[in-house]
């Protein structure tokens, strides 16, 4: 009698545990507070920032070379410095433009200003006879923002 005993109460307690189990299964976690979880953030993906910065930079001294020591009434040089500076405008608004320029602060307010010094100097350096004034310059844009950051 007594195993008999035993068994029915094992038997309510495992009952007792399943249908607990079965009533926890079924709730949300509506319940919980969302402190663990993490925000809502969608962080700028390095390789890809670095990617573009490195092309942006390659081109940057691709126009610093080529200003070193050149005849500036040669036409060919004049459309190698114009194709420099249509590439750094276009990275540039890459960079500016759709996510990676959301989730990175410092690509907002900074290069909207630095892609108005590359259209500068790619219209003086087109003009006839043209001027490179400002195109020597561009590379040294970068450093304002950069030392800011750091």
């Amino acid at each position: 009698m007594k195993v008999s005993k035993i068994r029915i109460m094992a038997g309510i307690a495992f009952a007792g545990s399943m249908v607990f189990g079965l009533a926890s299964c079924g709730a949300s976690d509506a319940g919980f507070p969302p402190i663990g979880n993490p925000p809502a953030f969608d962080y700028a993906d390095g390789d890809e920032l670095r990617s573009t910065m490195h092309r942006l930079a390659f081109e940057l001294q691709q126009l610093d070379l080529a200003m070193i020591g050149e005849d500036y009434r040669d036409t060919m040089f004049q459309q190698q410095i114009v194709n420099h500076l249509d590439n750094i405008e276009r990275i540039g608004a890459d960079l500016r433009q759709g996510d990676l320029a959301s989730r990175h602060q410092f690509l907002l307010g900074g290069m909207t200003d630095f892609l108005n010094n590359v259209e500068r100097a790619r219209m003086n350096a087109e003009s006839n006879p043209p001027r490179y004034y400002l195109a020597g310059r561009v590379s040294g844009n970068c450093v304002n923002c950069h030392d800011t950051v750091r």
